[in-house]
């Protein structure tokens, strides 16, 4: 038998970008929704993921968090997915690039925009990112060259990617370049990511009438 897949994550979190991936990769899975003030701090939780956030995947024995580790790991996980180039392709390399491009930088950049962090000019360079501007052009130069990030075909580095693109659009953190809209257009039409979406929203949905 199979080992389990169980998602830990709540519907207003980046535990969609989870969802989607587990949607991608076709397997069943069971869901566990957690309250981010009460469940999501509770022992047994803490006990998954002692920094008591969303999302977690927990398959068979194996426990993983973070959004980017989380897409990775499913990517090898089921390679028959194929949401990953085989360890020794040479497209192994941009992957690991812009999926972790999409945790690092434009994550850093994005939330420090939202909270209105302004970096000084001469502390730059303590920054990851550089500068917001930089990762955007960065993000906008490799978004207008082809469909996808790497190869021909999407992977998990465009779902993650993606799904920072399009939180940024809908909440006004990324602006609306066309390269931008044209790339989360045509990776949200995904039937996975449409799948995920449905899901998530019903999920919200179900609180607010509960609440």
């Amino acid at each position: 038998m199979a080992d389990k897949l169980v998602l830990y994550t709540n519907p207003q979190s980046r535990g969609r970008i989870a969802r989607w991936m587990l949607e991608e990769v076709g397997e069943p899975y069971e869901t566990e929704v957690l309250d981010f003030a009460t469940t999501m701090k509770a022992p047994a939780y803490l006990a998954i993921n002692p920094m008591g956030k969303v999302p977690a995947l927990r398959h068979g024995d194996a426990v993983v968090t973070e959004a980017a580790a989380i897409c990775a790991y499913l990517a090898d996980a089921f390679p028959k997915t194929k949401l990953a180039p085989p360890p020794g392709d040479r497209l192994r390399a941009p992957y690991y690039r812009w999926l972790f491009f999409a945790a690092g930088p434009i994550e850093a950049a994005v939330n420090n925009k939202a909270i209105g962090v302004v970096v000084p000019r001469e502390r730059e360079g303590m920054m990851g990112y550089g500068t917001v501007e930089r990762v955007m052009t960065t993000l906008e130069d490799a978004l207008s060259r082809n469909e996808y990030l790497v190869g021909d075909s999407f992977t998990a580095a465009d779902l993650h990617l993606g799904a920072h693109v399009g939180f940024g659009l809908m909440f006004g953190t990324i602006e609306k370049r066309p390269a931008f809209q044209k790339y989360w257009q045509r990776v949200s039409a995904r039937p996975a990511a449409q799948r995920a979406k449905e899901k998530d929203d019903a999920l919200v949905a179900k609180h607010k009438a509960a609440s």
